[in-house]
């Protein structure tokens, strides 16, 4: 059987770089070397591309060759030696700005290479968490009530927000991950505090109502009419809110439970909702759909994340595992996807 080359591409220049490769490893461990021949294709901090032949811990590029695109001819050369590399498929375990907004996607397509997941416009709408409300809330699903802040504005009062929005408040960059960025807010100062550290990620920042009640995420798989829902999942964070700590930390006590305990008819509303977002906002491949859900069962969409994390910790393969699907069988799914597109 001839072997499919798959080059799996981590790393990247975002905050979460290390994420990346948290979740590349558990990828590279799942791709099925009988079907595979895989290439490992690493971004550093710096946006430099390299070719790695292991995935030791510490990434090492200790005499690796470079990785330069050749646009048009489906290859990459290295350097220096000049090797021609020409993958069947890029598969992109990368997470934030400059890898799942649509410029590693815009890249492939220049190369005409196949990507998993969805495509440059897909990637670029949801990557942008405003963009993404705007485009929902026309094609009448509810999302968190927020205000737009952006970085050449004067400072807002906290007074005027919680007029509109209540209080407390969650500030959040539009355009990064992870929970990156993210704080709460429930005075002036903290609310000055709270924009101020997004702005360093972003000059769009987001101000959101705090939704008191349930984190819930559902994920899709699959292209077309062949797109699947999952069941839901619940995230019950160890603090306060679901922050980057809270998610990634070695010592992090949150759960995620699989199925979440819900009514069936909330649950298949929000698989419903979730197939909605996911076909307006033109994802194609795989994604997952975060809500939250209040305490009197008003369901709001929360975010959509196009290259969804496969730590050990991540709610996206978890899922799909509940429904009887392997790790592997998941990967060969996202592939085949890609390769099909």
């Amino acid at each position: 059987m001839q072997r499919t080359t798959v080059m799996l591409l981590f790393g990247g220049e975002s905050s979460e770089h290390t994420v990346s490769i948290s979740s590349a490893r558990n990828v590279f461990a799942a791709l099925d070397d009988t079907k595979y021949d895989v290439i490992l294709g690493y971004i550093d901090q710096a946006g430099q591309w390299w070719l790695l032949d292991n995935m030791l811990d510490p990434i090492d590029i200790t005499g690796a060759p470079q990785l330069l695109p050749v646009l048009g001819t489906g290859s990459f050369t290295t350097i220096p030696a000049a090797e021609t590399i020409n993958p069947d498929v890029i598969l992109p375990v990368l997470h934030g700005v400059n890898c799942e907004d649509g410029k590693i996607q815009g890249l492939a397509k220049l190369l005409h290479i196949p990507i998993a997941g969805s495509g440059v416009e897909a990637s670029a709408i949801v990557m942008d968490k405003v963009t993404t409300k705007q485009l929902l809330e026309y094609n009448g699903i509810i999302t968190t009530p927020y205000q737009v802040h952006l970085a050449s504005e004067p400072l807002i009062s906290f007074h005027q927000l919680t007029e509109k929005l209540g209080s407390p408040l969650f500030v959040k960059p539009a355009n990064e991950g992870s929970s990156v960025g993210i704080s709460k807010a429930s005075n002036d100062e903290e609310l000055s505090a709270a924009l101020e550290s997004a702005h360093k990620y972003d000059t769009k920042v987001l101000i959101e109502k705090t939704i008191t009640g349930r984190e819930l995420e559902v994920s899709v798989l699959g292209s077309g009419d062949k797109v699947r829902v999952s069941g839901v999942g619940e995230i019950v964070p160890d603090r306060e809110f679901y922050d980057y700590d809270s998610k990634y930390d070695i010592a992090s006590q949150t759960k995620v439970i699989v199925p979440a305990e819900l009514p069936t008819e909330i649950s298949e509303k929000i698989r419903s909702i979730t197939k909605q977002a996911y076909i307006v906002l033109g994802c194609k491949g795989y994604a997952r759909v975060d809500f939250l859900m209040s305490g009197d069962n008003e369901i709001y969409f929360n975010e959509a994340n196009t290259l969804p994390g496969f730590t050990n910790i991540s709610m996206y393969p978890k899922l799909w595992r509940q429904e009887g699907m392997t790790y592997s069988s998941l990967i060969d799914a996202i592939i085949s996807d890609a390769l099909e597109k």
